[in-house]
């Protein structure tokens, strides 16, 4: 009987397990999003919360005991300025557990575990690209004008286009070409 069972064991060796569970508790804040089995994935995510949940009073006692599990240092400073202040009204849950369906050599069930809110900056990119993407509002006298000639603007419209390739067009000239066209003008 496994009673009283405190957590899942994958498998592995305890030492193993550690390392495992290390690395990909480092790997999900470096991405913010892995790919992995379901059981690993419910195993890294208690890892995971409990460490945003910590991270959300930068102390120097707070950083030593994350910093036991997390060895990289950018990482550990991006959980403590980045990550954890985008959950400080957030009670817990911090973590998301996508299904892609199952693997092809094992049937093991694949996820996606990410966190819940992603950085602004994504944000202010889409933004910023719907911005762009939007016309520019007509006045009522484009309106207008529009209305009455149309053909009209349309040529108006082509013929700077127009004067500047005959501006182009004429950088080039050669002596044979300046004497045909005084000919052609006579």
């Amino acid at each position: 009987m496994n009673n009283r069972m405190g957590f899942n064991r994958l498998s592995r060796t305890s030492s193993h397990r550690k390392a495992m569970t290390r690395n990909m508790v480092t790997s999900i804040f470096r991405y913010e999003r892995i790919k992995t089995t379901k059981a690993k994935a419910l195993e890294i995510r208690r890892t995971a919360e409990k460490m945003i949940t910590r991270a959300k009073v930068d102390s120097v006692h707070n950083r030593r005991v994350i910093a036991k599990d997390i060895k990289d240092k950018e990482i550990l400073a991006k959980l403590f300025t980045d990550i954890a202040p985008r959950f400080k009204t957030r009670e817990g849950g911090y973590t998301r557990i996508l299904k892609l369906g199952r693997r092809a050599g094992d049937a093991a069930e694949i996820v996606f575990l990410e966190l819940v809110e992603k950085e602004n900056k994504e944000k202010s990119v889409k933004k910023d690209n719907k911005k762009k993407k939007t016309t520019p509002e007509k006045s009522s006298v484009d309106v207008k004008e529009d209305k009455k000639a149309p053909a009209e603007n349309k040529k108006e419209k082509e013929a700077p286009a127009a004067a500047v390739n005959e501006e182009k067009a004429e950088i080039p000239e050669t002596v044979e070409e300046k004497t045909e066209k005084a000919k052609d003008a006579e």
